[in-house]
């Protein structure tokens, strides 16, 4: 028998309190964090949806195991344990910590990157694209054209346009490919799937022109959830054996344990290719630790290689995307139009349609993320012109192919009642619409501006 209401796989032990701020202080606060919510001090926020990266709440082995850290510089049984869990996933026998993923990515891209260079990718992530393109690279996307649409229902909207990966291929010559990265799941497309067939379709591409295939597996377990649950002959396959079939397919990947690995600080390279693996070491040493700790203690080795095994459970996984869905098809019963089907670590909301009044050079999506603090003390992350426009040289804004809001969930941390509060604050949100107005840029760095930008109301 199956029930409708979802509940949590686990009970609760330890609890924080939330600072239940008014609307008056939330728009003085924000005022002062010049409207830019990456800037405000977390304990002014009543939900934090702004990352699934880094804020999962630990299980009581993940505590356990913290306090089995090995702490040694050299050796540690910590990094023996991690290491055995990461090379057993992925099937890859060189395995690399870092202290998170953005790290990995600078290693490896910056050492296969430079000026000529071109990574292609379904749709690489802010991070990802800014580790490229400050090496001197450029960084593509080849989403399938349904993974453009926020309305079309694809099963894997996160797919890589093979045919399109292929012309890029050959325009850009294959010696100057840095890599073809596949994110699974895709971020910045709405937290959508990639299908295995899809990940076989690319491997033959990059095979027929001898150029490196990377994942960036960070949601890798949820991913292995839709496979399971949306693709032929894998119904009765156990989720990590998906992933592990995936992982055979690539030539390495990087990994954000933030995210799937269910802790708060880690990640790591993981290589077939021991020559690319020594290169990536010796930088590693460089610019984050000796070779068995990279940049994390022993309790965060710990902490990761049980993560990396809890977070296959079924039970988990059920809950974790059908919570998911329930927020997004509530905003969806609502008329608030979000990216389908429903990802799995996040709801994405298409602010271009929410504010259809807004022009994108007046950025939807950061009034929308700032409004629904305002409203609710709801913290969430713009995806949109704001973090992927680019400029002219006139300085006309290019702005991004979709104009989102991310509600990002984090793992094992709140309940259906703190959904059902960010559903009601929609509710008010969209009374009001048509009064909320956008925003201009007064103050933003080169690279990632979403993260430090300065913005003020347009009059």
């Amino acid at each position: 028998m199956s029930f409708k209401t979802i509940i949590e796989p686990f009970r609760i032990k330890s609890v924080e309190p939330i600072s239940m701020t008014t609307e008056k202080q939330r728009k003085k606060l924000l005022s002062q964090a010049n409207n830019n919510l990456f800037l405000l001090d977390a304990e002014h926020v009543i939900i934090d949806l702004l990352t699934d990266s880094g804020t999962s709440a630990m299980s009581a082995e993940q505590w356990a195991g913290i306090m089995r850290g090995d702490e040694s510089y050299a050796g540690a049984k910590s990094w023996k344990r991690m290491k055995a869990v990461i090379s057993d996933l992925t099937t890859y026998d060189n395995v690399i910590p870092t202290h998170q993923g953005r790290a990995g990515e600078n290693i490896l891209y910056s050492m296969l990157g430079g000026k000529g260079k071109v990574f292609i990718s379904n749709t690489h992530f802010d991070t990802t694209r800014a580790n490229i393109e400050y090496s001197g690279a450029t960084a593509i996307d080849c989403v399938i054209k349904e993974g453009k649409s926020p309305e079309v229902i694809h099963p894997f909207k996160g797919n890589m346009d093979v045919e399109l990966l292929e012309k890029n291929i050959v325009k850009y010559g294959a010696k100057n490919i840095g890599a073809v990265i596949l994110t699974v799941t895709n971020n910045s497309g709405g937290g959508q799937p990639v299908s295995m067939e899809n990940a076989k379709a690319v491997q033959k591409v990059c095979k027929k022109h001898k150029v490196r295939y990377f994942l960036d597996c960070c949601r890798i377990a949820e991913n292995a959830y839709f496979i399971g649950e949306r693709e032929e002959g894998y119904a009765n396959k156990d989720y990590k054996q998906i992933a592990q079939e995936m992982f055979s397919l690539a030539d390495g990947a990087v990994m954000s344990a933030k995210k799937d690995g269910l802790v708060n600080m880690g990640g790591f390279i993981a290589l077939k290719d021991k020559k690319l693996a020594d290169s990536c070491t010796n930088t590693l040493i460089i610019k984050e630790g000796f070779v068995t700790y990279g940049g994390l203690s022993g309790r965060d080795m710990e902490a990761i290689a049980i993560g990396l095994v809890e977070v296959f459970d079924r039970d988990y996984l059920n809950y974790r995307i059908k919570s998911t869905t329930y927020l997004g098809e509530k905003l969806s019963e609502l008329g608030v139009a979000v990216i389908l089907p429903i990802g799995g670590h996040a709801v994405y909301v298409d602010a271009k349609s929410f504010y259809n009044h807004i022009p994108v050079e007046q950025f939807p999506g950061q009034a929308l993320a700032c409004d629904l603090y305002l409203k609710g003390g709801i913290r969430a992350c713009e995806i949109g012109s704001v973090m992927f426009g680019k400029y002219e040289k006139s300085g006309k804004l290019i702005p991004a192919s979709m104009e989102l809001v991310r509600l990002a969930i984090p793992r094992r941390v709140y309940t259906q009642s703190h959904i059902d509060y960010v559903i009601e604050v929609f509710e008010q949100l969209i009374k009001e619409k048509e009064k909320s107005k956008g925003f201009e840029i007064t103050c933003e760095p080169e690279f990632l501006r979403h993260f430090t930008a300065h913005f003020k109301r347009v009059d």
